[in-house]
C-alpha cells in the first residue's frame, strides 16, 4: 500500500481527534487547578488501549448523557494528548519531552495498556536520556521497581547504584528506601561497598524506621528487642559475615547480638577466634570490586585468574571480587630489601608478580598476611604461581602451602615463600 495513503489516513484520524465529533468519551485528566476535559471514541479506545479495552466493558461505568466518564488525575493533561495522539493516528514526538516527562509517559503508557508503545518509550529513554538515567537512578529505580515490564530501565539504574553506591548510601533517600529493594541490592554480588559498610547501613536504616528506640542497644527492653528483630530478620541472611574483619565484628556487629541467630553468633566468633577457613559454612564469594590494575607485566586476565586462587573454594567468573592496589614497583620505587619493606611491610594481603629478564616468564606468590621483618609464619592459604608465557594464561602452573612456615622476610631479604626468595 503505497505510504502516501498511510499517511492521509493517519492524518484523517488524527482530524476525528482534534474534531471532538461523535465523541462518547469524557475523560478528566490531571489534579487540582491542573484539570483539563479531553473527548474520545470508544471504539477506537477500546482497539488500541487493553485498559479502555476492560474498562468501558464495565456494565458499571461511570457514564453522564450516555457518555463514558474516566478521570485520570495521575497523568498531565500534556502527556495524556501525547498519548491519545497516538492512539488515533500512531504519531508520538518524544524530542520534545524531557527526561521526568518521558518516565511519567512510560508509567501511563503501561498502565492504559499500550504495549507497542511501552517498548518505543523506554528503548527511547535509555538511548536518548542517558544523563537523566545516570544521574536519577534512585528516583527512577523506586518509580519502576514494581513494572516487569521494565526490566531493561530497572536493571540499568540498578547497576548504576552498584557501582556506585554512595549515590544512594550517602542520600537522605536511603532510609526511606523500601525493604522489598533493600533487600534487592544486598543480594548483589556486584554491590560495591565493603561488607561492614552495608551493615552499618543496615543498622542504619534499621533505626530509621523506629526512631523512638534507643541507637544503643543495651537499653532496649524485651518488646525492642523483639521489634528490631523482626526488623533485620529478613536482611541477616544476606551479610557476607564472614568478609568482616574480626575487630569490627566485635565493634560493631557483636552489640546486636540479641537480634541475631544465636547460631550465626557463635559461628562467627569461633571463625575468628580460630581463624580456620573450614569453619565458615557461608560459600558466597565475596563482593565484587572496581579493580583498576596498575601493572607493566599483566592484565585484567590474569587477575582473574589470581582472584580464582585466592578464593579457592569456588570459580568466580565474570567480577573480580578484591581489590588490588600497587604497592611496590622495583624500577619505580629502588630494587632493594629496604624499599620492599617501606612500601609493603604491615599493608595486609599481597600479591608478588616479577618478570624474568630477557623472557616472557613471569612468577610470584601471594601472602594472606602481612609482610614485616619478624621471620617466618604459617598459613594454607598461600601460593606459589608462574606463567611459562605471560601471554598464554595456559601456561599458568599453581602450588598451595603446606602450612609450615609459608611465608616470611627479613631486614636482609623481601619476600619468602616456603624456601624460595623471590
Amino acid at each position: 500500500m503505497p505510504s502516501e495513503y498511510l499517511h492521509e489516513v493517519a492524518n484523517d484520524y488524527e482530524k476525528l481527534l482534534e474534531d471532538n465529533e461523535d465523541c462518547n468519551v469524557i475523560i478528566y485528566v490531571g489534579e487540582n487547578e491542573n484539570v483539563k476535559e479531553l473527548h474520545a471514541h470508544s471504539c477506537i479506545l477500546r482497539i488500541r488501549s487493553q485498559y479502555f479495552r476492560a474498562e468501558l466493558s464495565k456494565e458499571w461505568s461511570e457514564k453522564k448523557d450516555e457518555k463514558f466518564i474516566f478521570r485520570k488525575p495521575n497523568i498531565s493533561p500534556q502527556l495524556f494528548e501525547v498519548i491519545l495522539r497516538f492512539i488515533y493516528c500512531g504519531r508520538i514526538d518524544l524530542e520534545k519531552l524531557q527526561g521526568p516527562d518521558i518516565l511519567k509517559l512510560l508509567i501511563a503508557v503501561n498502565e492504559l495498556g499500550i504495549q507497542i508503545l511501552v517498548s518505543h518509550t523506554q528503548e527511547y529513554l535509555i538511548e536518548h536520556h542517558d544523563e537523566y538515567l545516570q544521574q536519577n537512578p534512585i528516583e527512577i529505580l523506586e518509580t519502576i521497581y514494581q513494572h516487569e515490564t521494565f526490566m531493561d530501565l530497572f536493571n540499568l539504574s540498578l547497576k548504576k547504584i552498584c557501582e556506585e553506591p554512595e549515590i544512594l548510601f550517602s542520600s537522605d533517600r536511603f532510609i526511606s528506601l523500601k525493604p522489598s529493594l533493600l533487600e534487592l541490592l544486598f543480594k548483589r554480588d556486584d554491590l560495591l561497598l565493603d561488607e561492614i559498610v552495608i551493615w552499618d547501613n543496615l543498622i542504619k536504616w534499621c533505626f530509621a524506621q523506629h526512631s523512638n528506640i534507643s541507637q544503643d542497644p543495651t537499653q532496649w527492653n524485651n518488646e525492642e528487642i523483639t521489634i528490631m528483630e523482626r526488623t533485620i530478620n529478613k536482611f541477616i541472611p544476606l551479610v557476607r559475615f564472614n568478609y568482616i574483619s574480626s575487630e569490627s565484628f566485635a565493634t560493631k556487629v557483636y552489640p546486636f547480638k540479641d537480634i541475631m541467630p544465636k547460631s550465626l553468633v557463635n559461628n562467627m566468633i569461633l571463625f575468628h577466634m580460630a581463624q580456620n577457613k573450614q569453619l565458615n559454612e557461608d560459600k558466597r564469594p565475596p563482593r565484587q570490586s572496581k579493580c583498576k590494575i596498575d601493572s607493566v607485566i599483566i592484565n585484567q586476565k590474569h587477575i582473574e585468574i589470581f582472584a580464582n586462587w585466592i578464593y579457592r573454594k569456588v570459580y568466580i567468573s565474570e567480577y573480580i571480587p578484591y581489590n588490588f592496589y600497587l604497592l611496590y614497583r622495583a624500577s619505580r620505587d629502588g630494587n632493594t630489601d629496604e624499599a620492599f619493606h617501606e612500601k609493603c611491610d604491615n599493608k595486609g594481603a599481597t600479591l608478588v608478580i616479577v618478570k624474568i629478564t630477557n623472557s616472557n616468564q613471569i612468577v610470584g606468590g601471594y601472602n594472606p598476611l602481612s609482610w614485616d621483618t619478624s621471620g617466618r609464619k604459617s598459613t594454607y592459604d598461600s601460593f606459589i604461581f608462574s606463567f611459562t608465557n605471560r601471554d598464554n594464561l595456559q601456561s599458568a602452573q599453581l602450588g598451595y602451602s603446606n602450612g609450615v612456615n609459608s611465608v616470611g622476610s627479613s631486614r636482609n631479604n623481601g619476600p619468602v615463600f616456603g624456601g624460595v626468595v623471590i
